[in-house]
């Protein structure tokens, strides 16, 4: 039986992860934070975009390549970052590389992965970005940057939207530190997920070894204070234009929800806007980041990126409809790779390329972008 028939949409890929995940890594990469409202909210708030069929089109040939920030992909997705990648699956963060330099999308490494930017440079296509969580201290910036930028990673993503840490309740019950830390409840979760178990034999435990460069000797820290909290800081207006200066490449803002802050991001000199409420894990009280597209859509040429609530290639195309450019997805590539190993990003890629297809051809789309001419006004 075909990966398709078994497994034709994202919610089959996250039932199997579910299924072959330790508890504490499955919570670690499930959950938001507080009730969760605003995990909820992304999705309810996508589903609610309407979008206008059409009729007596002919036959459609899509073209799913788009450009951005100087570069043309082949569709308009990328992957997100996923702190602890290799944590949710063995070899997690070289098997999104690699998937992504197939698919010619953005691959996005945070700076809490278990790999090293430099442990990726042969896995790295001409479209790796990092995602930097800012660190205080002005000379572990500058090396930093000089081994992103060394390492072959040609866009730098700065995440603005954790001031400080969540307290995520469902990572904190299941036990979860950082690095994981063997008991017996542990153990035990451990013991009856033998994939999991198997693909991590030999590795080591999971650790977060760009930060370990730099704060070495912290260990056993809960996972929402983990030893990046340490390092990093708040950053304000100052640490941007700091970073502007220091950064010579494409220089991408993420965790963007408000648009008063658009004018002032768009005159410090950054490339592009990611909207972004970290996926429901900081703040609670959020708007979904849907809702707030359309205002940061008014108050900016540049492109912008969008996350949360995505779950098809439909999804995709509602977020481009209401005027993002692009569109990245973090816990679906980590559902793929935990349902499938190896074989679950390009599947995944797989999904979206063909859902996206499909419903253009009931909007008689030639291409994603067009979509904002089928958007549907909400009723008065």
């Amino acid at each position: 039986m075909s990966l398709d028939a078994r497994f034709p949409a994202i919610s089959d890929l996250r039932a199997r992860a579910r299924r072959r995940l330790p508890h504490f890594v499955w919570e670690y990469l499930d959950s938001g934070t507080g009730s969760e409202a605003t995990t909820r909210r992304n999705k309810a708030q996508i589903d609610a975009v309407r979008l206008m069929p059409s009729i007596l089109h002919g036959e459609i040939a899509p073209d799913l390549k788009t450009s951005l920030l100087g570069q043309e992909f082949d569709l308009p997705f990328g992957i997100a970052p996923v702190g602890m990648s290799g944590m949710i699956w063995p070899g997690a963060e070289q098997l999104l590389a690699r998937a992504a330099a197939r698919a010619n999308i953005p691959y996005t490494l945070s700076t809490v992965a278990t790999q090293k930017p430099e442990d990726l440079t042969d896995s790295l296509g001409p479209n790796a970005w990092f995602q930097l969580y800012p660190p205080r201290d002005p000379e572990i910036r500058k090396d930093m940057i000089q081994r992103i930028r060394k390492a072959g990673f040609s866009t730098l993503v700065l995440t603005v939207d954790v001031p400080i840490a969540s307290r995520r309740e469902r990572q904190v019950r299941s036990g979860l530190t950082t690095p994981p830390r063997i008991t017996p409840r542990v153990l035990a979760q451990i013991a009856i997920r033998p994939a999991w178990a198997m693909g991590m034999s030999g590795r080591g435990m999971p650790r977060m070894r760009f930060i370990d460069d730099y704060a070495p000797d912290t260990k056993g820290l809960p996972s929402n204070k983990h030893a990046g909290y340490l390092l990093r800081t708040s950053p304000d207006w100052s640490y941007l234009a700091w970073l502007r200066e220091h950064w010579d490449g494409p220089l991408i803002i993420k965790g963007v929800q408000d648009h008063r802050d658009v004018a002032r991001l768009q005159s410090e000199g950054v490339d592009a806007i990611w909207i972004s409420n970290h996926a429901g894990r900081q703040f609670d009280a959020a708007p979904a980041t849907i809702e707030a597209l359309p205002l940061i859509r008014a108050e900016t040429d540049l492109p912008i990126l969008l996350d949360g609530g995505i779950e098809s290639g439909l999804d995709i195309l509602r977020a481009l409809a209401l005027g993002a450019d692009f569109v990245m997805l973090g816990r679906a590539w980590h559902y793929a790779l935990a349902a499938l190993g190896r074989d679950g990003p390009g599947h995944l890629v797989h999904i979206l390329k063909t859902d996206l297809e499909a419903n253009m051809g009931q909007l008689g789309l030639g291409h994603p972008r067009d979509a904002r001419g089928r958007l549907l006004p909400d009723p008065d």
